[in-house]
Protein backbone atom coordinates (compact mmCIF):
# COMPACT_ATOMS: atom_id res chain seq x y z
CA UNK A 1 0.00 0.00 0.00
CA UNK A 2 3.13 2.22 1.09
CA UNK A 3 4.89 1.49 -2.25
CA UNK A 4 1.77 2.25 -4.45
CA UNK A 5 1.28 5.67 -2.53
CA UNK A 6 4.77 6.08 -3.28
CA UNK A 7 4.44 5.39 -6.90
CA UNK A 8 1.68 7.19 -7.18
CA UNK A 9 3.30 10.32 -6.06
CA UNK A 10 6.95 9.87 -7.97
CA UNK A 11 4.82 9.70 -10.88
CA UNK A 12 2.22 12.79 -10.06
CA UNK A 13 5.13 14.86 -9.28
CA UNK A 14 7.28 13.81 -12.42
CA UNK A 15 4.37 14.82 -15.12
CA UNK A 16 3.85 18.02 -13.08
CA UNK A 17 7.47 18.61 -13.57
CA UNK A 18 7.35 18.02 -17.33
CA UNK A 19 3.99 20.06 -18.08
CA UNK A 20 5.78 22.83 -16.03
CA UNK A 21 8.87 22.75 -18.08
CA UNK A 22 6.65 23.26 -21.11
CA UNK A 23 3.70 25.48 -19.80
CA UNK A 24 5.78 27.61 -18.46
CA UNK A 25 7.69 28.73 -21.08
CA UNK A 26 4.54 29.01 -23.28
CA UNK A 27 2.92 31.38 -20.92
CA UNK A 28 5.96 33.80 -20.31
CA UNK A 29 6.10 33.68 -24.41
CA UNK A 30 2.97 33.03 -26.60
CA UNK A 31 0.72 33.53 -23.13
CA UNK A 32 1.63 36.83 -22.99
CA UNK A 33 1.30 37.54 -26.51
CA UNK A 34 -1.67 35.98 -26.60
CA UNK A 35 -2.78 38.66 -24.33
CA UNK A 36 -1.13 41.94 -25.28
CA UNK A 37 -3.30 40.45 -28.82
CA UNK A 38 -6.62 40.39 -26.69
CA UNK A 39 -5.38 44.05 -25.62
CA UNK A 40 -4.58 45.65 -29.05
CA UNK A 41 -7.84 44.55 -30.68
CA UNK A 42 -9.69 45.91 -27.37
CA UNK A 43 -7.80 49.65 -27.80
CA UNK A 44 -8.50 49.11 -31.66
CA UNK A 45 -11.40 48.48 -31.65
CA UNK A 46 -12.45 51.86 -29.93
CA UNK A 47 -10.15 53.96 -31.76
CA UNK A 48 -11.43 52.45 -34.90
CA UNK A 49 -15.16 53.70 -33.87
CA UNK A 50 -14.10 56.24 -32.76
CA UNK A 51 -12.24 57.17 -35.96
CA UNK A 52 -15.29 55.83 -37.82
CA UNK A 53 -17.33 58.86 -36.18
CA UNK A 54 -15.74 61.54 -36.81
CA UNK A 55 -15.38 60.59 -40.40
CA UNK A 56 -18.47 60.00 -40.79
CA UNK A 57 -19.56 63.23 -38.49
CA UNK A 58 -17.69 65.00 -41.20
CA UNK A 59 -18.65 63.59 -44.77
CA UNK A 60 -22.15 63.25 -44.32
CA UNK A 61 -23.04 67.13 -45.22
CA UNK A 62 -26.55 68.42 -44.13
CA UNK A 63 -28.94 68.31 -46.72
CA UNK A 64 -31.21 71.47 -46.93
CA UNK A 65 -34.22 69.76 -46.75
CA UNK A 66 -33.61 67.47 -43.66
CA UNK A 67 -34.09 68.20 -40.16
CA UNK A 68 -30.66 68.10 -37.58
CA UNK A 69 -32.73 64.52 -36.23
CA UNK A 70 -33.44 63.30 -39.55
CA UNK A 71 -29.30 63.94 -40.66
CA UNK A 72 -28.63 62.40 -37.29
CA UNK A 73 -30.45 59.16 -37.66
CA UNK A 74 -28.50 58.93 -41.03
CA UNK A 75 -25.32 59.28 -39.17
CA UNK A 76 -26.25 56.95 -36.64
CA UNK A 77 -26.87 54.07 -39.35
CA UNK A 78 -23.88 54.60 -40.95
CA UNK A 79 -21.63 54.61 -37.74
CA UNK A 80 -23.35 51.33 -36.53
CA UNK A 81 -22.57 49.59 -39.71
CA UNK A 82 -18.92 50.37 -40.35
CA UNK A 83 -18.12 49.94 -36.72
CA UNK A 84 -20.02 46.60 -37.12
CA UNK A 85 -17.92 45.53 -40.10
CA UNK A 86 -14.85 46.84 -38.76
CA UNK A 87 -14.99 44.70 -35.39
CA UNK A 88 -15.84 41.58 -37.56
CA UNK A 89 -12.51 42.46 -39.65
CA UNK A 90 -10.41 43.04 -36.12
CA UNK A 91 -12.16 39.83 -34.86
CA UNK A 92 -11.05 37.64 -38.02
CA UNK A 93 -7.28 38.94 -37.52
CA UNK A 94 -6.87 38.51 -33.82
CA UNK A 95 -8.21 35.47 -33.82
CA UNK A 96 -5.94 34.05 -36.95
CA UNK A 97 -3.15 35.46 -34.86
CA UNK A 98 -4.02 33.27 -31.84
CA UNK A 99 -4.38 30.03 -33.38
CA UNK A 100 -0.75 30.86 -34.50
CA UNK A 101 0.25 31.30 -31.23
CA UNK A 102 -0.97 27.88 -30.31
CA UNK A 103 0.83 26.43 -33.12
CA UNK A 104 -1.90 26.16 -35.98
CA UNK A 105 -0.75 26.62 -39.49
CA UNK A 106 -2.90 29.78 -40.54
CA UNK A 107 -1.84 29.41 -44.12
CA UNK A 108 -3.79 25.79 -44.95
CA UNK A 109 -6.73 27.45 -42.80
CA UNK A 110 -6.96 30.56 -45.43
CA UNK A 111 -6.63 28.21 -47.91
CA UNK A 112 -9.36 25.82 -47.03
CA UNK A 113 -11.72 28.97 -45.93
CA UNK A 114 -10.75 30.39 -49.95
CA UNK A 115 -12.02 26.90 -50.95
CA UNK A 116 -15.14 26.78 -49.41
CA UNK A 117 -15.82 30.35 -50.01
CA UNK A 118 -15.76 29.15 -53.39
CA UNK A 119 -17.83 26.25 -53.18
CA UNK A 120 -20.77 28.31 -51.07
CA UNK A 121 -20.38 30.95 -53.44
CA UNK A 122 -22.86 29.33 -56.11
CA UNK A 123 -24.98 28.71 -53.19
CA UNK A 124 -24.47 32.01 -51.19
CA UNK A 125 -26.05 33.76 -54.51
CA UNK A 126 -29.00 35.26 -52.05
CA UNK A 127 -26.48 36.46 -49.18
CA UNK A 128 -24.35 38.50 -52.01
CA UNK A 129 -27.65 39.87 -53.40
CA UNK A 130 -28.68 40.84 -49.74
CA UNK A 131 -25.33 42.93 -48.91
CA UNK A 132 -25.42 44.67 -52.53
CA UNK A 133 -28.90 45.83 -52.06
CA UNK A 134 -28.00 46.66 -48.53
CA UNK A 135 -25.23 48.98 -50.37
CA UNK A 136 -27.41 50.26 -52.18
CA UNK A 137 -30.15 51.03 -49.79
CA UNK A 138 -27.60 52.66 -47.12
CA UNK A 139 -25.88 55.06 -49.94
CA UNK A 140 -29.19 56.55 -51.15
CA UNK A 141 -29.93 56.52 -48.01
CA UNK A 142 -33.55 55.36 -48.15
CA UNK A 143 -33.86 54.75 -44.59
CA UNK A 144 -32.76 55.18 -41.00
CA UNK A 145 -32.55 53.89 -37.73
CA UNK A 146 -35.55 55.17 -36.08
CA UNK A 147 -37.76 55.63 -39.46
CA UNK A 148 -41.01 54.04 -39.83
CA UNK A 149 -41.15 51.89 -43.66
CA UNK A 150 -43.24 50.24 -45.63
CA UNK A 151 -41.72 46.93 -47.22
CA UNK A 152 -45.12 45.45 -47.94
CA UNK A 153 -44.02 42.39 -46.75
CA UNK A 154 -43.98 43.98 -43.36
CA UNK A 155 -43.86 47.28 -41.68
CA UNK A 156 -42.50 49.12 -38.72
CA UNK A 157 -40.28 51.07 -36.83
CA UNK A 158 -36.55 50.14 -37.98
CA UNK A 159 -34.41 49.15 -34.79
CA UNK A 160 -31.16 47.93 -37.05
CA UNK A 161 -29.55 47.73 -40.21
CA UNK A 162 -26.95 45.77 -41.23
CA UNK A 163 -25.39 44.98 -44.61
CA UNK A 164 -27.47 42.25 -44.97
CA UNK A 165 -30.98 42.55 -43.67
CA UNK A 166 -33.46 45.28 -41.90
CA UNK A 167 -35.23 44.55 -38.63
CA UNK A 168 -38.15 46.28 -37.93
CA UNK A 169 -40.51 46.01 -34.76
CA UNK A 170 -44.14 46.79 -35.92
CA UNK A 171 -46.62 48.18 -33.30
CA UNK A 172 -47.88 45.33 -31.92
CA UNK A 173 -44.15 44.60 -30.73
CA UNK A 174 -43.26 42.40 -33.33
CA UNK A 175 -40.45 42.42 -34.38
CA UNK A 176 -39.49 41.27 -38.52
CA UNK A 177 -36.39 40.51 -40.15
CA UNK A 178 -36.21 41.30 -43.58
CA UNK A 179 -33.63 40.36 -46.06
CA UNK A 180 -32.30 43.11 -48.29
CA UNK A 181 -32.72 41.70 -51.10
CA UNK A 182 -36.30 40.52 -50.41
CA UNK A 183 -37.21 44.25 -50.02
CA UNK A 184 -39.08 45.68 -53.53
CA UNK A 185 -40.21 48.51 -52.42
CA UNK A 186 -39.50 51.14 -49.36
CA UNK A 187 -42.32 53.17 -48.51
CA UNK A 188 -41.09 55.51 -45.75
CA UNK A 189 -43.72 57.27 -43.16
CA UNK A 190 -41.32 59.67 -41.41
CA UNK A 191 -38.82 61.31 -43.83
CA UNK A 192 -38.08 64.91 -42.98
CA UNK A 193 -41.91 65.56 -42.35
CA UNK A 194 -45.21 63.86 -41.91
CA UNK A 195 -48.46 64.93 -42.95
CA UNK A 196 -51.88 64.82 -40.71
CA UNK A 197 -54.59 63.09 -43.50
CA UNK A 198 -57.96 63.24 -41.57
CA UNK A 199 -61.44 62.91 -43.36
CA UNK A 200 -64.28 63.89 -41.26
CA UNK A 201 -68.14 63.53 -42.20
CA UNK A 202 -70.67 66.05 -41.26
CA UNK A 203 -74.78 66.52 -41.84
CA UNK A 204 -75.68 68.12 -45.05
CA UNK A 205 -77.59 70.59 -43.25
CA UNK A 206 -74.78 71.53 -41.46
CA UNK A 207 -73.53 75.25 -42.12
CA UNK A 208 -70.39 74.27 -44.14
CA UNK A 209 -68.65 78.27 -42.88
CA UNK A 210 -69.23 77.27 -39.67
CA UNK A 211 -67.68 73.84 -39.80
CA UNK A 212 -64.53 75.58 -41.49
CA UNK A 213 -64.27 77.81 -38.68
CA UNK A 214 -64.74 75.63 -35.76
CA UNK A 215 -62.28 72.94 -37.29
CA UNK A 216 -59.57 75.85 -37.57
CA UNK A 217 -59.86 77.30 -34.39
CA UNK A 218 -59.16 73.44 -33.04
CA UNK A 219 -55.96 72.89 -35.28
CA UNK A 220 -54.43 76.62 -34.01
CA UNK A 221 -55.26 75.75 -30.51
CA UNK A 222 -53.77 72.50 -30.78
CA UNK A 223 -50.49 73.92 -32.85
CA UNK A 224 -50.03 76.55 -30.36
CA UNK A 225 -50.23 74.38 -27.15
CA UNK A 226 -46.90 73.98 -25.42
CA UNK A 227 -47.41 70.13 -25.43
CA UNK A 228 -47.83 69.86 -28.73
CA UNK A 229 -46.13 72.73 -30.67
CA UNK A 230 -42.65 71.55 -30.98
CA UNK A 231 -44.14 68.83 -32.68
CA UNK A 232 -46.52 70.53 -34.97
CA UNK A 233 -44.58 72.42 -38.65
CA UNK A 234 -47.80 73.13 -39.93
CA UNK A 235 -51.71 73.59 -37.77
CA UNK A 236 -54.12 70.94 -39.17
CA UNK A 237 -56.45 73.01 -41.33
CA UNK A 238 -59.55 72.78 -43.54
CA UNK A 239 -58.63 71.78 -46.85
CA UNK A 240 -61.37 71.31 -48.92
CA UNK A 241 -64.58 69.29 -49.40
CA UNK A 242 -63.86 65.80 -50.45
CA UNK A 243 -66.78 63.87 -50.89
CA UNK A 244 -70.30 63.96 -51.32
CA UNK A 245 -71.02 60.52 -49.06
CA UNK A 246 -74.08 58.43 -48.75
CA UNK A 247 -75.21 60.39 -45.60
CA UNK A 248 -72.67 62.97 -44.77
CA UNK A 249 -70.33 65.51 -46.90
CA UNK A 250 -66.90 64.54 -46.26
CA UNK A 251 -64.43 67.33 -45.04
CA UNK A 252 -60.69 66.85 -45.32
CA UNK A 253 -58.36 68.18 -43.11
CA UNK A 254 -54.48 68.44 -43.44
CA UNK A 255 -51.72 69.41 -41.31
CA UNK A 256 -47.60 69.02 -41.03
CA UNK A 257 -45.69 67.43 -38.20
CA UNK A 258 -42.17 66.13 -37.12
CA UNK A 259 -41.23 62.70 -38.59
CA UNK A 260 -43.33 59.75 -36.83
CA UNK A 261 -45.21 62.05 -34.76
CA UNK A 262 -48.59 61.88 -36.99
CA UNK A 263 -50.62 59.08 -35.39
CA UNK A 264 -50.49 60.66 -31.97
CA UNK A 265 -51.03 64.35 -32.86
CA UNK A 266 -54.02 62.72 -35.38
CA UNK A 267 -55.61 61.19 -32.63
CA UNK A 268 -55.83 64.13 -30.61
CA UNK A 269 -56.70 66.43 -33.17
CA UNK A 270 -60.01 63.59 -33.69
CA UNK A 271 -60.46 63.78 -30.33
CA UNK A 272 -60.68 67.55 -29.80
CA UNK A 273 -62.94 68.07 -32.78
CA UNK A 274 -65.75 65.51 -31.36
CA UNK A 275 -65.32 67.54 -28.35
CA UNK A 276 -66.22 71.15 -30.26
CA UNK A 277 -68.02 69.42 -32.53
CA UNK A 278 -71.08 68.45 -29.69
CA UNK A 279 -70.41 71.62 -28.24
CA UNK A 280 -71.33 73.56 -31.86
CA UNK A 281 -74.07 70.98 -32.40
CA UNK A 282 -72.83 70.02 -35.37
CA UNK A 283 -73.62 66.68 -36.61
CA UNK A 284 -71.22 63.81 -37.32
CA UNK A 285 -73.52 61.60 -39.36
CA UNK A 286 -73.49 57.69 -39.53
CA UNK A 287 -75.11 55.58 -42.28
CA UNK A 288 -78.53 55.25 -41.26
CA UNK A 289 -81.45 52.55 -43.36
CA UNK A 290 -84.76 54.18 -44.04
CA UNK A 291 -87.28 51.60 -44.68
CA UNK A 292 -91.05 52.40 -46.25
CA UNK A 293 -93.39 49.85 -45.79
CA UNK A 294 -96.18 49.51 -48.50
CA UNK A 295 -99.56 50.17 -47.63
CA UNK A 296 -101.77 48.51 -49.55
CA UNK A 297 -105.28 50.36 -50.82
CA UNK A 298 -108.49 48.96 -49.71
CA UNK A 299 -109.54 48.33 -53.52
CA UNK A 300 -106.70 46.01 -54.08
CA UNK A 301 -107.82 44.40 -50.63
CA UNK A 302 -111.36 44.29 -51.94
CA UNK A 303 -110.02 42.65 -55.31
CA UNK A 304 -108.30 39.80 -53.62
CA UNK A 305 -110.89 38.96 -51.49
CA UNK A 306 -113.07 38.47 -54.68
CA UNK A 307 -110.62 36.57 -56.50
Amino acid sequence: MNLTTINWEEMTSKYLKEYSELIIPWLLTSGIKIVFLVIIAFFMNKIINRFIEKAVRIAIRPDRHSSKEAEEKRENTLIQIFTTTAKIGILCIILLMILGEFGIEIGPILAAAGIVGLAFGFGGQYLIRDIISGLFIILENQYRVGDVVDFDIASGAVEQISLRKTTLRDMDGTVHHIPHGEIKKVSNLSTDFSRINLNIGVGYSTNIEHVITVINKVGNDLANESEWKNFIIKAPQFLRIDDFADSSIVIKILGETQPSKQWEITGELRKRIKVAFENEGIEIPFPQLVVHKAIESAETKATETTL
